[in-house]
């Protein structure tokens, strides 16, 4: 039996779950899924739950850690003041107020959701990325001679597929330039072009901080995807139910991979994870060209942690119940060594 604590779990203020969420359809619960499965998981494994809701006051924070005096604080939060990479910096405060939070430290944060800095930390360390340019909102897009079409353009900072769709798979100059300024003009972020890798899409699921443990390889399927459409994670395979269900889009365990690349793609992840100063838990995205070459796309501390989404599932097939997931979450949380305990 694993000790009991007080656990404050730490969530954007629009996604507070309900106590309960019976009657209610699987569209209505969506938004707060994640929310809600950790939540009354955490109650099940008999901690001291607390959910709270936070968009741009960390006064609120430092209140409910003032008064609850967590032991741990469980975070789920993906932005702050509505921006995504903000969410680095309240762990940050959470580390200046001395206090234990689950999953990825702010340099790890930091590191992985810049993903042009990424690409050159990983290139530096040997791990193959596809080609990529950043470009810049507020300047001109100029396009970058040595890059080889086709290309994916999306947001240099932006998770969970926002913005990208078909049409960031593009073939010349002029939808490269089309789609740079639609990134600037909707979601106000840097736009980064990458090369498109072919192939099969895979993902890994890792957890620990010093010693890591690594689930079963997971791959994201199409079983409907129209003859002219590109094999692209957009935000409508990854959020809309009936577009998922249209295109028949599946995740399950990889199978008939080569045992040797398996093993490459396992060892190049675990690296990636190490090279970025990723702690806690955390989904490596790669791609598998059909001549049998590995990219590593991007690295994504905090994965989504829904119960049936990619990382619980893969967790499992490794032997992790969702109970016992979450439990080794708050573990990794407890004995990570931040600056100040040294």
């Amino acid at each position: 039996m694993s000790r009991q604590l007080r656990v404050l779990v730490l969530v954007h203020e629009d996604l507070v779950p309900p106590e309960n969420i019976e009657g209610l359809s699987d569209k209505e619960i969506a938004p707060y899924k994640t929310e809600y499965d950790v939540v009354v998981t955490l109650q099940e494994l008999e901690h001291e739950v607390m959910p709270l809701g936070v968009g741009s006051d960390l006064g609120l924070l430092r209140q409910a850690i003032e008064q609850f005096k967590p032991h741990i604080t469980f975070n789920l939060l993906e932005e702050f003041h509505g921006v995504a990479v903000y969410d680095q910096h309240v762990v940050s405060y959470l580390e200046l107020m001395k206090r234990r939070y689950t999953g990825c430290n702010p340099r790890g944060l930091m590191l992985a959701h810049d993903k042009a800095l990424a690409k050159k930390i990983l290139a530096y360390h040997r791990i193959p990325v596809p080609d990529f340019a950043v470009l810049p909102m507020g300047r001109k897009v100029r396009i970058p001679r040595r890059l080889e079409y086709p290309l994916l353009v999306k947001s240099l900072t932006e998770e969970g597929s926002v913005g990208i769709a078909q049409a960031s798979h593009v073939e010349d100059e002029n939808q490269l330039r089309e789609r740079a300024e639609f990134i600037h003009r909707q979601l106000q972020t840097d736009a980064l072009a990458e090369q498109y890798i072919p192939g099969r899409e895979l993902y890994v699921g890792i957890t620990g901080n010093q010693r890591l443990e690594v689930f079963p390889i997971w791959e994201l399927i199409f079983e409907n995807l129209p003859e002219d459409a590109f094999f692209i994670a957009t935000a409508k395979v990854k959020w809309d139910q009936n577009y998922q269900k249209k295109l028949g889009v599946k995740t399950h365990e990889a199978k008939d991979l080569d045992p040797s690349i398996a093993q490459q793609i396992i060892k190049l992840s675990k690296r990636a994870y190490r090279a970025l100063n990723i702690t806690g838990y955390a989904r490596v995205d790669l791609r598998l060209t059909p001549e049998g070459g590995i990219y590593l796309l991007e690295a994504n501390p905090n994965p989504q942690l829904a119960y049936g989404e990619d990382f619980a599932e893969s967790a499992e097939a490794g032997g992790l119940s969702y109970e016992a997931l979450l439990q080794r979450i708050l573990n990794l949380g407890m004995s990570y060594r931040a600056e100040w305990q040294d």
